[in-house]
Parts: structure tokens; sequence; C-alpha cells
């Protein structure tokens, strides 16, 4: 299936556009709206309230608990700022989905903790599905002791809330050495004959701990029956992805698939093959809770909208032009500055301040932007060493480059 998102600007301070993979791995206060087959983005403090009848539910993930090393050693306390942040939302959510790791050690004093901490959020109801630290050393026994009644198999389950029907899935048991997330053919049975009882105009929301698709595989970032998961889902004109495990935010479309995977309540991790390999990333203390945050989604019965806005701890919202990462700027059907160098790992944002659109097209096929209007950003991040050249399909005169070290 082709990967896309598409987004145009228009005067309604509202971005419609498409791009083959939108990665940005700090909380990025962007709203995300699905209509139609259409995304579009938002800045968060622009967002208006709810309408009447909106479905409205946030997404938590990778909480650790029992974790007290140099990447946080306090994640009760952010925890308990995530559900700060919940409770302060305009419009209350429904309910609650946690994606996975909710503890460190599969520790009953763990998982104590967070219910404790979780007792406080204005909301009817949390859906759990389990992470891979849920279940160590028990197979997840204890969790499903814990969040599983009522589900099928080793914890998966549906459910619908005002017209959206809602997959929970588990896809961190029996997990092989060096190898990605599984399913298994018993969970994937059950899925094929759940969802062959909705409608192709059912919204559907999926929910795993794993992203179900392949970010990073020699990291294990990834679901190794993912393809047979889609599958099922090629029907439906409106689908959604949400995963943790990663504790980054990262955005792709695939078909009719929108994935999102949420950042964590506990420490940030590296970017996708950036240094020898995932675990808990120490940053400076003051810049720690803008890489932690919460997701919060909606859904306008009759509209066929389904909307991701992630929020970072740190006070207000973060955009790409708000942090201390490299941006050139178009203008003048120029690009500012044409060369640009950079260690690895470091996110560069185009933004365009001409009044006509521009693409920025790597020359290598790395990236290729949508037509950016007005104000528009496009992030990449540069994960490997090397020289890569870049253009504007719609102007080719306008070239540049950046020199990764």
């Amino acid at each position: 299936m082709a990967k896309r998102i598409i987004r145009n600007l228009g005067d309604d301070g509202v971005d419609r556009r498409g791009f083959l993979e939108c990665m940005a791995w700090a909380g990025s206060g962007l709203l995300w709206t699905m209509s139609g087959g259409i995304a579009r983005s938002q800045i968060a403090h622009r967002a208006t309230h709810a309408s009447p009848g909106t479905l409205n539910f946030v997404q938590i993930s990778d909480s650790h608990m029992g974790f007290n090393k140099a990447a946080n050693p306090d994640v009760a306390a952010t925890l308990q700022e995530a559900v700060a942040k919940i409770n302060a939302l305009p419009n209350p959510p429904l309910f609650v989905i946690h994606t996975g790791d909710i503890s460190h050690l599969s520790k009953p004093s763990e998982f104590d903790t967070v219910d404790q901490i979780l007792k406080s959020l204005k909301t009817s109801q949390i859906f759990y599905v389990p992470g891979e630290h849920d279940g160590l050393g028990d197979n997840g026994k204890l969790y499903l002791e814990r969040y599983g009644k009522g589900t099928n198999g080793l914890g998966w389950y549906s459910f619908d809330q005002k017209g959206v029907h809602f997959v929970g899935l588990v896809n961190v048991f029996d997990l092989k050495p060096g190898g990605l997330g599984l399913l298994g053919d018993e969970q994937l049975r059950w899925l094929e004959k759940d969802l062959a009882a909705q409608s192709n105009s059912t919204p559907i929301v999926l929910f795993a701990h794993i992203p179900l698709w392949s970010v990073y595989p020699d990291w294990g970032w990834g679901t190794d029956d993912s393809a047979q998961v889609l599958s099922y889902l090629k029907r439906f004109g409106s689908v959604t992805v949400l995963n943790g495990h990663i504790h980054q935010i990262l955005q792709k479309v695939e078909g009719n698939a929108y994935f999102h995977t949420a950042a964590s309540t506990a420490f940030p991790q590296p970017a996708p093959g950036v240094g020898p390999g995932p675990g808990p990333l120490t940053v400076p203390a003051d810049q720690l809770r803008k890489l932690l945050g919460i997701a919060e989604v909606k859904y306008v019965p009759g509209k066929h909208e389904l909307a991701v806005v992630d929020v970072s701890l740190a006070s207000g919202a973060i955009t790409a032009t708000e942090s201390n990462d490299p941006e050139v700027k178009i203008s003048n059907f120029t690009f500012d500055p044409a060369s640009l160098e950079i260690p690895a790992g470091t996110k560069v944002t185009w933004t365009n301040h001409d009044d006509q659109p521009h693409t920025v097209t790597s020359i290598q096929k790395l990236f290729d932007s949508p037509p950016l209007d007005t104000d528009d950003h496009f992030p990449f991040i540069f994960s490997k060493s090397g020289e890569y050249g870049y253009y504007c399909k719609i102007h080719p005169r306008m070239t540049g480059k950046v020199v990764v070290k």
C-alpha cells in the first residue's frame, strides 16, 4: 500500500498535505484530523472546543513504574504530571487508553502505584494493553489478573464507543530472540472475525504496545505479522493505529491506515538507528518534560474524523520551530542556508516563507515533502552520516544540501 499523508494550508489555520513519513520525536502539539482519507494538522493552542457528541479520549503509554535511573529518577512524578495534563484538558476524555509498559519489572507494588495515581483521572474508564515489561517472569499472569478480566487469550479485546470500533491487541508475549512483536495465529483469527462484523464505514482504532509498522526492525521496533493485520483493514475508510514502546512520537500513513506512536510518561529513547541501540535516553533535566507527554484523540460522529493531539508535559505545546533544531528557511525561491552541516541524529525543519508552494525532495530519494504552502513545515531526522542533496520539484533550480557528520 502507498505511504502518504495529505495536507494543504487553508486560511482557517489548518493544514492538509501529504508526505511519505512524518517523524517528530518530541511532543509536537499538532492536532491530526482524518476526514475522508485526508489528514490535516492544527497547532494545539488553536484547537477549538469539541462539538456536542464528540468522542474524546486520551492515550498514555510507557509509565515504567519502578524505573529510577538517571534518565528519570522519579517516574511517579511525571505520571502524576500526565494525569494533571489530562484533567486540565478543556474537553474531559470519555476514557483513557494505556498502551503498555505500565510497570518496569512487573512487580505488584509497581502496578499498585500506577493504579493509585490513575485513580485521580477525571474519566469513567481506563483500557489497557500490556507491554513486554508487564509480563516479566510470568508471561503476563499478574497483568491479566489485574487488567485482563473479560478479555480473550492473553488479553486482546474490542469495544464500541459512539460509532467507533476499538480493538486492543497484544504483541509482547512469547517474543523470539532477536525478533519483532508478534500477535500469533490465535489472535489473528479472532481479529479477522471481530472486524468482519463491522461495516466498511465504521472508524476503526487499533491499539497495541509494539508498533504495528516497521519503525526500525534492527531494534525490534515492529510487529512480525502486522501485514496480516493490515490486510483485514483495507476495506475500511478510517483506520487509526495507536502504539507505544519506542517512547517518541512518530507518524505515518500507509494506505488507509494512520499510525501514531506516543511519547512515554517516563523517559525518552533515541531516534531510530541513532546510537548503539534502544534504551533510556538521558537528557538535560530542563529538557526531559518536553520529550514526555500524552496524546488526546477525538472523533466527531457523522464527520468521519479522527484526530490526535500530542501534548508534552512541559508548559505549552512544542512545535518544530520552537526547538533548538536547525531550520532551513525557504524564501525568495532559495533554501537558506543552502548548505547545512549537522551531527547525526539531528532533526532539520524546512519552513516555507514564500507565497508560492515548494517541495523538499531528496536527490537520493531519502525523503520527499508534500507541496509546502506559506508557513508550512517539513521535518526530517538525519540518522546516518553522508552528504544529502535536495531540490524543489516545482522549481528545480532551487537546490540545497545537508552534510551529516
